[in-house]
């Protein structure tokens, strides 16, 4: 069982699950997110993946967690997001560890995962959350960089701080998600390739294998 909403934080989602008796692993794609993580009494932070990760757990485990986009989440932690990247970290490794006790063992964890994130809240930076909307829209990396008034070194940095990655590896993965949410909602492949923004259907599998592990089709399955 797994549910998602809006947090009351700009720029975030809180997401719950429970893991259903029998469920296979569960193949979570990169989406230039950063997640703190609240499970069975334990939390870490999931840093932004560059490829697919499957994960599994046992029946019953419960999981609870907020989901930072648009590059919020690295000042929240105070950590570089490339320093977290394709990593799992113990939020104990990154704050004093009675800070991470407290959240462990709290009767609410998201609204304890809230609080935490809104004491350690910074108004975020308009550059980034301006670059991963003009990604999302399939603008290329030169215009974005132009459009955002920084040198194409500059947005390299930036990225990699804010999001754990450069920009073109971003543009990538943005993409890969709008071509699933489109493949999943019943459009063709090849009307998925030109709406996404991919060469051809041909560039379409091979981004979609090469950043989620296996085609489009099981995806979508």
């Amino acid at each position: 069982m797994y549910a998602e909403w809006a947090s009351k934080l700009p720029h975030v989602v809180a997401w719950r699950s429970v893991v259903p008796p029998g469920c296979p692993p569960t193949r979570v794609l990169p989406d230039g997110c950063l997640d703190v993580i609240w499970q069975d009494g334990s939390v870490y932070v999931a840093g932004p993946d560059t490829t697919a990760q499957v994960v599994g757990a046992p029946a019953g485990t419960r999981l609870f967690a907020l989901r930072f986009a648009d590059g919020v989440g690295a000042s929240v932690l105070g950590v570089p997001a490339d320093e977290l990247t394709d990593r799992r970290v113990p939020l104990g490794d990154l704050f004093p560890p009675a800070e991470a006790r407290r959240l462990a063992e709290a009767e609410d964890p998201v609204a304890a995962l809230e609080a935490f994130a809104r004491r350690r809240w910074q108004t975020p930076d308009r550059a980034m959350v301006a670059v991963a909307e003009k990604a999302r829209a399939g603008v290329p990396v030169g215009a974005i960089a132009e459009q955002c008034g920084l040198s194409p070194r500059h947005l390299q940095r930036r990225c990699r701080a804010a999001f754990g990655y450069g920009p073109k590896t971003l543009a990538r993965i943005l993409r890969l998600q709008t071509a699933v949410g489109l493949a999943r909602r019943g459009r063709p492949f090849a009307d998925v390739s030109v709406a996404a923004g991919y060469a051809d259907q041909a560039h379409l599998s091979r981004d979609v294998k090469a950043l989620a592990g296996v085609p489009l089709g099981e995806l979508v399955r």
